[in-house]
C-alpha cells in the first residue's frame, strides 16, 4: 500500500534516473492534459512531499498521488513494459530511462510557482528535510477527533497511511476511537517519524522488527488472530472522518486503552 515511505522511495528512484535530463517524450493520458508536451525541458528534480509525488521539469511540476493501486514504473527505452499499457497515466522518458505511472489516481500539471496549489495544505512532512514535529504534535493535539482519524488527516502531519496508523496506536498502547486531545501527541508524533524513518529505506515494511512474511505486523489485517503481546484476539471496525473516508481499524482491546 503506498505511504510515504513509498513514495519517498519512488521519488528517489525517478529522481536518480532522471534529474538532469532532456526529456524526450512526454504524454500525460488524462483529458485536461492530454495536449501538454514538455520534450526539449530538463528534468530537474522529483521529491516527495506526504503521500504526493512531484516532477519538477523546466517551469512546470507534473504531480501525482499513488492512492491504492498507484505506480511509478522505470524502463529503459525500447524496454516492453511490465504492466498493461492501458494503465498507464503518464509517460515521462529521457534518452537514459522512461518514467511511467500506471494508475496514478491523480495526474495534475502545474507551473511550479503554483506547486502550493496542490501540496500546500499539507501538514509537516514526516520525511521531508523541513520536517517539525513541534507543529506536528500541535495539529494534532487540537484535533478533538478519534485519534486515528487525527493521525491519518495529511493536514496535521503528512505521510501516515492507514497501516502506520494502526500499527501506530498499538505501539503506544492507544485506543484508535480516543480522542486525539487526550493522549500525548508529543511521543505520538514522535513514535511515528521514527517508525517511518526506519523503513524508508527498506523494501519490505516491518513494525515489528522481524521481516520474515507474516510477521511484520501488530495488529494490521490480524483481526481475531491472537495479539503478540498479551493473546487477546485483535478487534477489526471502521473509522473516519465521514462515511465515504472510513478506514479499516484493527486493535487489541487489552494493550490500547
Amino acid at each position: 500500500m503506498p505511504e510515504g515511505d513509498t513514495v519517498f522511495r519512488a521519488a528517489r528512484r525517478l529522481h536518480e534516473a532522471l534529474a538532469g535530463h532532456e526529456v524526450t517524450r512526454f504524454d500525460l493520458r488524462v483529458p485536461r492534459h492530454a495536449t501538454a508536451d514538455l520534450t526539449g525541458e530538463i528534468v530537474h528534480e522529483v521529491t516527495a512531499r506526504g503521500k504526493h509525488l512531484l516532477m519538477r521539469i523546466g517551469e512546470y511540476t507534473l504531480h501525482s498521488h499513488l492512492k491504492m493501486e498507484g505506480r511509478w514504473l522505470l524502463f529503459r527505452p525500447g524496454e516492453a513494459w511490465r504492466s498493461p499499457a492501458h494503465q498507464a497515466r503518464a509517460i515521462v522518458g529521457t534518452a537514459q530511462a522512461v518514467a511511467v505511472g500506471f494508475e496514478i489516481a491523480m495526474v495534475d500539471l502545474v507551473p511550479t510557482s503554483d506547486e502550493d496549489q496542490l501540496v500546500g495544505h499539507l501538514g509537516p512532512d514526516l520525511l521531508g528535510p523541513d520536517w517539525d514535529a513541534a507543529e506536528a504534535a500541535r495539529r494534532v493535539a487540537s484535533d478533538p477527533r478519534a485519534v486515528h482519524v487525527a493521525i491519518l488527516d495529511q493536514r496535521n502531519l503528512a505521510g501516515l497511511g492507514n497501516e502506520y496508523a494502526n500499527e501506530l496506536l498499538f505501539v503506544r498502547g492507544i485506543l484508535p476511537t480516543r480522542p486525539a486531545t487526550e493522549v500525548d501527541a508529543v511521543g505520538l508524533v514522535d513514535t511515528a517519524s521514527r517508525m517511518i524513518r526506519a523503513n524508508r529505506d527498506r523494501n519490505g515494511r516491518t513494525f515489528t522488527g522481524d521481516s520474515r512474511p507474516g510477521r511484520q505486523n501488530w495488529v494490521y489485517r490480524r483481526e481475531r488472530r491472537s495479539c503478540r503481546r498479551c493473546g487477546t484476539p485483535i478487534r477489526r471496525t471502521e473509522l473516519g472522518a465521514s462515511e465515504t473516508s472510513e478506514r479499516i481499524v484493527f486493535w487489541c482491546p487489552r494493550c490500547q486503552t
